[in-house]
């Protein structure tokens, strides 16, 4: 899916700092790391849904569930190849199984990629991307250096990324966000 429309849960500011030590704990190593990702919408985030297309369903229901109380856990190790995205596993709540499941609905069937259906999701924080095999060891050890144990978040708001427009907007409100 080169071109996609994604929903992602995003955090309030201590939230995103907190994550953003561990982006710029990796960097500080000379690993890779979303903090080397410049783009303006580049922020902390757990992706809920991604299709080809999304037409515009009304999701402001959704607002009566936030802010939602997150807990970040272990990393995780995805990909195949020479090398790995590591992630921040988020542990998936009641709650957050509930917001995801209900964000699905409303949103309707589509395309979706198979690892954000519910039931199928493994709830994420991506720290980095293209880390190679030969240096995952060095930042797993960087991240427990920098405290990555359980550590709680709170989700503030959901945010809507088209890749074909490179837009940003807010679902819950109808309305284009800037740098979110």
């Amino acid at each position: 899916m080169a071109d996609v429309v994604s929903l992602e849960l995003v955090f309030d500011g201590a939230s995103d700092e907190a994550v953003r030590r561990e982006w710029d704990a990796l960097v500080a190593a000379g690993l890779p790391s979303q903090a080397r990702h410049t783009g303006q919408s580049n922020r902390p985030h757990v992706t809920l849904l991604v299709r080809p297309q999304l037409g515009s369903p009304d999701l402001r229901a959704l607002a009566e569930d936030l802010p939602l109380a997150l807990t970040l856990g272990a990393p995780l190790l995805f990909g195949v190849g020479r090398s790995r995205v590591i992630a921040r596993s988020v542990i998936p709540s009641p709650e957050l199984l509930a917001f995801h499941a209900r964000l699905h609905e409303l949103a309707g069937s589509g395309d979706d990629a198979a690892h954000t259906l519910p039931r199928a999701w493994t709830a994420h924080i991506t720290l980095a991307r293209r880390v190679p095999l030969d240096r995952v060891g060095d930042a797993l050890a960087v991240l427990a250096e920098a405290g990555a144990s359980e550590l709680a978040v709170t989700a503030t708001g959901l945010r809507r990324w088209d890749a074909a427009t490179r837009t940003v907007s807010n679902p819950l409100s109808r309305g284009t966000l800037e740098g979110c």
